[in-house]
């Protein structure tokens, strides 16, 4: 796994735009490469998971699929993922995923102001 950060969205500092244009390149079980955008990462049952969506050679994603995968950052700090082993931890995972999904929608739809 590779990560690169496309500098028109954030200038090439992730914490200026909370990963908004980073891209992370997966090599897959045929040596195959895929370039996917980072959807989130969130928590379920005390482990982190990252949700990465696969893109075309335009940067787009045309069939709604979506990879998950256990997330961690190793002692010298580069990301890690690893495979979900089990359907219980993938059912866990993909309900937090759906949690999340939500949360983002009712932000988009709800203006910041309302909440305060």
């Amino acid at each position: 796994m590779s990560s690169t950060c496309d500098e028109t969205k954030c200038n090439g500092d992730c914490a200026s735009c909370g990963g908004d244009g980073v891209t992370v390149t997966l090599t897959l079980d045929d040596d195959s490469t895929i370039e996917c955008g980072i959807v989130g990462i969130f928590d379920a049952d005390n482990r982190e998971y990252i949700a990465l969506l696969p893109l075309d050679e335009n940067g787009k994603n045309s069939d709604g699929e979506v990879f998950l995968y256990r997330y961690m950052v190793d002692a010298s700090g580069s990301p890690q993922l690893e495979n979900i082993e089990s359907d219980e931890e993938y059912e866990a995972a993909s309900d937090a995923f759906d949690e999340l999904l939500d949360s983002m929608e009712y932000d988009e739809l709800v203006p910041e102001e309302e909440l305060n």
